[in-house]
């Protein structure tokens, strides 16, 4: 099983910390490590595509109108200057979105006099313990999110 399939297995199980809400096609859940404050991730539900193009034309369009909604509910809790979005899959091969809330300076010296895209920000620092929010700081940040996508969700 994926490492993904192993988080969505903790959210069924209701034992997920960083799980905020399900929607149709997936479920938004914090990150574990918040170098990038408001960092987000939308999880599709299903092992069963890897592709955006694999799916079918009517879940594409659901999965991708609400990855959108997720991003603008990690906006409106968040406030930063820029919204970046991943869909990668090398690493987990499991459709899933990275929603980054980046602000000037958020990757210090590195990349083009700190500007540039999040890894040009040294992976053992981005996801280093430091990046951790404590349990206080997750509520706060899940509730933020949570609010916003209430308000927002089709």
């Amino acid at each position: 099983m994926c490492l993904i399939c192993d988080r969505i297995e903790m959210i069924k199980n209701g034992t997920n910390p960083y799980f905020v809400k399900e929607l149709k096609t997936g479920y938004v859940v914090v990150g574990d490590n918040q170098h990038f404050y408001g960092y987000t991730l939308f999880l599709y539900k299903n092992h069963d595509h890897t592709e955006l193009f694999q799916l079918d034309m009517e879940e594409r369009t659901l999965f991708m109108q609400e990855m959108s909604v997720v991003a603008e509910a990690a906006a409106r809790a968040f406030k930063p200057d820029k919204m970046n979005y991943e869909l990668l899959g090398m690493g987990d091969a499991h459709l899933h979105w990275h929603l980054y809330p980046r602000r000037n300076g958020d990757i210090g010296d590195y990349g083009n006099h700190g500007r540039g895209p999040v890894w040009w920000y040294p992976m053992e620092k981005m996801y280093s313990d430091e990046s951790r929010p404590d349990e206080a700081s997750l509520e706060d940040m899940k509730n933020k999110l949570l609010k916003e996508l209430d308000a927002l969700t089709i």
